[in-house]
């Protein structure tokens, strides 16, 4: 079958293109154990631009992306973050981005794969049509379609949950590793029960939380923790003024505090912190791709004795000094990941969201007339909104709700 699409090719010059495409539909299993289905026909109708796609366009510049592409193809049409109408089924669904030969896809091992649509061996979103293995249609919550139009502003929420799924993750992680860092001191404080003292800790180590970093990660785990753990103290840590759109968003969402990190010295910005949190940080959430991260939180000691570090950034090397760090008792992780019933949660609580009032539109004609050209200069630019999606396919969508 042929189709309209963006897709991402080897070549130096134009490593992303617009045109027609001759989609393939492999079988495909969700689960290690499952059956292998064929894909079912859908229609993308919203579709977000997300960071990973510039950096597969730049990998298609260096020749680069031969391992991601489908095989039997020399291409991959891109797009993880969307809605899509299922014309089979008569409803929208939200595409589940990760399957394979795996017992958990977001937590594959060395004798799994996996796929990805739209990232890695299976073509993606910002197509007029894609295959999708019916188990990976996952379903939208009752009240946001009328006279069989998707309400415009649920289908922006909508580019969403894949990132906030990885973040509900973050949180599940902090909380497991981190109440198992300090339940048994937690007890001796709290005079409990290690079981008691294990629900305690999970809950202590956000007393402060440092997230540095404002973009939409940084924004989603300030959020989730703050509704997980009303009494947390949490501080943005970023670039950006104190009263631009993006912080006054941030901050009112997760009631939190906001320092800019206009500091010459790193050294400087931990003793802002520092001073701004009331003490050091219980918790490090490193989320803005700069290696300054880690001198920040370990060597100008931003974080304090028995704190977790979390490295979500993609990018930086994380060092530290192994002797104040083997008697400052550090906790260091990084995992980027999700499950379904991730994406599940990421669905529900989207949906009761203010997330859409970020998103920023680019006409469908704009963006495939010169994609690369609207890739550097209206979507990953510094005057860029926080999100940026496509309405991809305007028959399904009220643009009046």
């Amino acid at each position: 079958m042929k189709t309209m699409a963006t897709y991402f090719q080897n070549d130096p010059q134009k490593p992303l293109v617009y045109g027609e495409v001759e989609l393939i539909n492999p079988k495909r299993q969700r689960l290690r154990g499952e059956e292998k289905k064929e894909g079912v026909l859908v229609h993308p109708v919203m579709v977000g631009f997300c960071g990973t796609d510039h950096e597969l366009m730049e990998m298609g510049r260096k020749g680069m992306l031969s391992a991601k592409f489908p095989e039997g193809t020399k291409r991959l049409i891109n797009g993880h973050e969307g809605i899509v109408w299922v014309p089979s089924q008569n409803r929208f669904a939200i595409v589940l981005i990760r399957g394979g030969d795996s017992i958990d896809p977001t937590r594959y091992t060395e004798d799994e794969t996996y796929f990805e649509y739209g990232c890695d061996q299976a073509d993606g979103l910002f197509s007029d049509d894609m295959y999708v293995n019916p188990d990976m249609l996952l379903k939208i919550p009752e009240g946001y379609v009328h006279d069989g139009k998707l309400d415009l502003s649920f289908a922006k929420k909508m580019v969403f949950p894949d990132p906030f799924a990885c973040m509900l993750f973050q949180l599940e992680r902090m909380e497991d590793l981190g109440s198992a860092h300090w339940f048994r001191q937690t007890a001796r404080r709290h005079q409990c029960s290690l079981e008691e003292a294990r629900k305690v800790a999970a809950d202590e180590i956000f007393q402060r939380t440092v997230i540095f970093g404002l973009g939409t990660t940084g924004m989603f785990i300030g959020d989730i923790i703050r509704q997980a753990h009303p009494d947390a103290k949490i501080l943005f840590v970023g670039r950006s003024e104190e009263d631009s759109p993006k912080v006054r968003f941030a901050v009112e969402q997760a009631r939190a505090d906001y320092l800019k990190n206009n500091f010459a010295d790193p050294a400087d910005c931990a003793g802002a912190i520092v001073e701004a949190m009331g003490g050091r940080a219980t918790t490090f959430i490193g989320v803005s791709g700069a290696n300054v991260e880690h001198e920040i939180a370990f060597k100008h000691g931003a974080l304090g004795c028995n704190g977790i570090y979390n490295s979500f950034s993609l990018g930086p090397k994380v060092t530290f000094d192994t002797m104040p760090f083997g008697f400052e008792n550090h906790l260091i992780f990084g995992s980027i990941n999700f499950r379904q019933d991730h994406m599940e949660q990421a669905i529900e609580m989207l949906a009761k969201s203010r997330y859409d009032e970020i998103v920023g539109l680019i006409d469908r004609e704009e963006f495939t007339k010169d994609p690369m050209g609207a890739y550097e200069n209206k979507i990953y630019c510094k005057a860029a909104p926080m999100k940026t999606a496509v309405i991809w396919n305007r028959e399904y969508i009220d643009i009046t709700r």
